[in-house]
């Protein structure tokens, strides 16, 4: 489990945290290599857990650290080198979907990080032939992401999802004078371009 596990572990030993418990695809064992890392984290005190995370998972060196804006519970989601995806999930703590991403120079990194979180997450369940799941998570996205940033057609593919994307922030890069991180791009685009077997699903989506 590796970068995983020692997650899970630190926030264990959290004093405000009850039990940290793996579900989804990796504990049923139907997960891909590239499965999120999920796990229910049950709290004694929300708030003060929720304060100390972003300093309990800093020396792992997160590329990306964010709760998710869409969850109707509370999550926090990780990404660390590989890419890792690490979603820690706070079931006892609902949360109301945010609107769509308001742009802005104080919103962009945040919006790219959500956004290739969004993409690894898609790319895992391509590979598990999931085709209904990816193209209703494409259609959501359009909506809450991609139409801020000014891409008014639904993409087809994961791959032309990113291309798209990645043209449009590199506009308001330049419109704003700033220029983020390549980091996250650099561990999940590779993977959202690499051929996959066709068994999982076509390589195109149809709407």
């Amino acid at each position: 489990m590796g970068t995983a596990e020692d997650i899970a572990g630190a926030v264990a030993a959290h004093p405000g945290v009850r039990a940290v418990e793996p579900v989804g695809s990796r504990a049923r064992g139907t997960a891909t290599e590239v499965s999120d890392w999920d796990f229910h984290v049950t709290v004694e005190d929300f708030g003060a857990v929720a304060a100390d995370l972003p300093g309990l998972v800093r020396p792992h060196e997160p590329l990306a650290a964010r709760w998710d804006p869409l969850a109707d519970r509370a999550s926090y989601l990780l990404i660390f080198t590989g890419p890792v995806k690490v979603d820690l999930i706070f079931p006892e703590v609902p949360r109301g979907p945010h609107p769509p991403w308001r742009v802005g120079p104080d919103t962009l990194a945040a919006i790219d990080d959500h956004f290739w979180d969004w993409m690894l997450r898609l790319v895992s369940k391509r590979r598990r032939g999931m085709a209904d799941r990816v193209r209703g998570e494409l259609l959501l996205m359009s909506g809450h992401l991609l139409e801020p940033l000014g891409v008014r057609s639904l993409p087809s593919t994961l791959a032309e999802t990113a291309d798209r994307y990645t043209r449009a922030r590199d506009r308001l890069e330049t419109r704003y004078g700033m220029r983020l991180s390549r980091r996250l791009e650099q561990e999940i685009l590779p993977l959202v371009r690499a051929g996959h077997d066709d068994r999982y699903r076509p390589s195109r989506l149809s709407f």
